[in-house]
């Protein structure tokens, strides 16, 4: 048995107790080496109500914030590497109509930067689906609100505004680029883990997304990419072996811009998500679906949890936090 089966076998633990215990339906847990060495397995289901599908290592998973670290923040520093944009410059050098209406507006002196480390006073949840339906009147409003500006916390906005540049600089909306290798913005229902039973689309979510402010603006920065344990294994073993992006662009994602985020992603502090045991190098984020990622660059190695603890209501205690610590210290112990 080699080392990192003993490791997988120890972390798929807690895994398994959480279905078990009913705290959520199923999920996948996968570790990856530098070298290439992996594994991964399911549990439970992939879905409950309204009729039950088991839970497949193949399965689909709404990767919902997992999207502005494999999708977002890639490209954004991709832009920079090649002078295309400059991360200290306003968004306004790309989104010139942002608070148009007010050339004194603070909205105007964010930089691809600060929202790239959510250091910007935007606020942490805006229900933006409520405003309406219509794709680009939303945007229109996110850009042109008067948002109340108050201390730099995580926030969704940041990453709306940096998929608003790349829709701009690109010309196409985000649904009309290509996601990446192994990735969609939708899947089919029956290979998807379901999310919620949504009180607003009066349905059961299963291959489309689930983020509300996503689906109401038909594709957006900070949500909204699909991908298996097998594809986002592949996006942290690409950043491992230096594959899947340039020094210039993997050294911002590991670059503390606070004590706890770097560019796009978390770094190690005191209870974040990947647990008490991990290297100073290593980085992560997490999805409100039940999703994460963790990066170890120290170590060599990286690994996903992915779950639909959401499904069929995100108003439960799935115990999704202290999971994600129990698996990163038991794949980080000794």
């Amino acid at each position: 048995m080699s080392s990192l089966t003993q490791v997988f076998d120890r972390a798929f633990q807690p895994l398994a107790t959480a279905v078990t215990a009913g705290r959520i339906p199923g999920g996948v847990l996968g570790i990856v080496s530098r070298d290439g060495e992996r594994i991964a397995r399911a549990i439970g289901s992939a879905q409950l109500v309204p009729k039950p599908r088991p839970m497949r290592e193949n399965t689909w998973f709404d990767l919902a914030s997992l999207t502005k670290v494999i999708f977002t923040t890639p490209r954004i520093l991709a832009l920079a590497q090649d002078g295309i944009i400059d991360l200290d410059a306003p968004l306004i050098s790309v989104l010139p109509d942002l608070r148009q209406y007010d050339a004194n507006a603070w909205e105007r002196k964010v930089t691809f930067r600060q929202c790239l480390g959510h250091q910007t006073p935007f606020p942490a949840v805006e229900p933006i689906y409520t405003y309406g339906r219509d794709p680009e009147l939303l945007r229109a409003f996110i850009l042109q609100r008067e948002w109340r500006a108050r201390d730099p916390v995580y926030s969704d906005i940041n990453f709306i505004l940096l998929g608003f540049a790349l829709e701009r600089l690109s010309g196409k909306s985000i649904r009309d680029m290509e996601p990446g290798p192994g990735f969609a913005w939708s899947t089919e229902p029956d290979a998807a883990a379901a999310t919620e039973d949504c009180t607003w689309r009066h349905r059961v979510l299963s291959g489309e997304v689930h983020d509300d402010n996503c689906a109401a603006l038909q594709g957006a920065g900070h949500a909204g990419l699909f991908g298996t344990a097998a594809s986002v294994l592949d996006f942290a073993q690409g950043l491992l072996g230096g594959t899947g992006a340039s020094e210039q662009s993997i050294a911002p994602m590991c670059e503390p811009l606070s004590a706890t985020r770097t560019h796009g992603w978390e770094r190690p502090y005191e209870g974040w998500s990947g647990g008490a045991l991990c290297s100073p190098g290593t980085i992560g984020h997490t999805g409100f679906t039940g999703t994460g990622l963790w990066i170890d660059f120290d170590k060599g190695k990286a690994w996903t949890l992915l779950t639909n603890r959401i499904h069929p209501t995100r108003h439960f205690d799935s115990g999704i936090v202290s999971l994600r610590q129990a698996v990163g210290d038991l794949i980080n112990k000794g």
